[in-house]
């Protein structure tokens, strides 16, 4: 069989994006797996798993860490401002939500790092701006791959690696649009199929039915890896989720982490899970208080119960969670009993890898910006940290495109 040439980064693009774009999963955004023959790079031959949680709409972080013992908290929250007798104090100038008791616990275990203040310069109070920004982690520049993707391109340039990035939404997220691999996008296992217009049943079948026989095509060689790739993985991702059982409880709205236990325990090779909670609930504008209780019930519980498993299959030690909302809250409440956009707020790190404890200083609630918290952590610097830290990319301003320091809230021993 004559060898096949290489195909330069671009054209794999080009193909990706122009002549193969409509052969997608349902409810996928885009080609969803890499080459299923690929081996895995050196870079990456550790078990390190890197899982994010995106909570869209802007969470309000003063209601989710609460400085209780800061009277100015509640001057400019007369309603909204939780009472300490009933929270869940941490210490003795915070405390969590009384509904977050799987992130109390995975704080007093020691597993959990809070990161305050976290923003950036020139804040966009635009839902999709500001995501955008986190997502690509390159805010007003136009930045066209997210930094997830860089990240992966970064660490295996040939993209040789099979489903590097695996991202549970209905569509792919710009966090994870990368030039060198193609990340695996799913929702619901049962409907992960390929879905087709009519008119291209033939063409597909006939590059199914020609995989394996070779081409001296490059093209043509990469259109059927990827037919036969997504071949494979919309059924191996299906008799993953079917066949996991767990006696631990997810919550009652689990949004996507039981999916990514599923697939680690059927050991994927998947290095980075992209998992949002949707549709914009964070956005709490009107009637906060019980909304804002019930999404942090659902989204603690979920987290712990994911943590938990991880444990429970033995993987504890080779994955972290990072937790993070495109933006916070203003420091007043509003007429309506909720909070407007504002600027910076928590992020979280969590896993057995992590020490334990809080990073960065708590904004002022006196000196503001507009009503607006002044943040003290550049959300680059979690980045930063997660990318060396913890799984090992030593030059990470080739990925952020410029030096941020981590933050040293990973374990020596990890």
């Amino acid at each position: 069989m004559a060898k096949t040439p290489k195909l330069s980064n671009t054209e794999k693009l080009n193909l990706i994006e122009q002549g193969y774009s409509s052969m997608v999963m349902n409810g996928a955004g885009g080609i969803t797996t890499s080459p299923v023959f690929s081996k895995v790079a050196d870079a990456q031959a550790n078990d390190r798993i890197l899982v994010i949680v995106e909570l869209s709409g802007g969470n309000d972080g003063l209601n989710t860490v609460v400085p209780y013992a800061d009277d100015a908290y509640y001057r400019a929250r007369p309603n909204l401002g939780i009472r300490k007798e009933k929270l869940l104090k941490i210490d003795d100038h915070i405390g969590f939500q009384r509904t977050m008791t799987g992130f109390e616990r995975l704080y007093k275990d020691g597993n959990m790092s809070i990161v305050n203040g976290v923003g950036y310069d020139q804040p966009s109070f635009s839902h999709f701006s500001s995501m955008a920004f986190w997502q690509t982690g390159a805010p007003n520049s136009g930045e066209a791959y997210g930094w997830l993707g860089r990240m992966a391109d970064a660490i295996d340039p040939q993209g040789h690696s099979t489903n590097f990035l695996v991202n549970i939404d209905d569509s792919q997220s710009l966090a994870v649009r990368s030039m060198h691999h193609v990340p695996l996008v799913f929702n619901n296992p049962d409907n992960f199929t390929r879905r087709l217009l009519d008119e291209e049943h033939a063409a597909i079948a006939a590059l199914d039915r020609n995989y394996g026989n070779g081409s001296t095509n490059a093209s043509e060689q990469f259109l059927l890896d990827i037919a036969a790739s997504a071949n494979s993985s919309e059924q191996l991702v299906r008799d993953a989720c079917s066949s996991y059982e767990t006696p631990v409880d997810y919550g009652l709205i689990p949004f996507g982490l039981e999916r990514v236990a599923a697939l680690i325990a059927a050991d994927f090779p998947t290095k980075v899970y992209y998992v949002p909670y949707r549709n914009n609930a964070f956005d709490t504008h009107v009637y906060q208080s019980d909304l804002h209780s019930r999404l942090w019930s659902y989204t603690s519980d979920h987290i712990a119960g994911f943590v938990e498993d991880m444990e429970r299959i033995g993987r504890g030690d080779d994955v972290v969670v990072m937790v993070f909302s495109e933006f916070g809250r203003r420091v007043a409440e509003n007429t309506s009993l909720g909070t407007d956009h504002g600027t910076a707020g928590p992020a979280f790190v969590i896993g057995k890898g992590v020490k334990g404890g809080q990073y960065g200083a708590m904004p002022s609630l006196t000196d503001l910006d507009d009503g607006n918290l002044k943040y003290t952590t550049d959300f680059r610097r979690i980045y930063s940290t997660l990318i060396n830290g913890w799984m090992g990319y030593e030059n990470t301003s080739e990925i952020l495109k410029s030096d941020f320091a981590p933050i040293d809230l990973f374990a020596r021993n990890h």
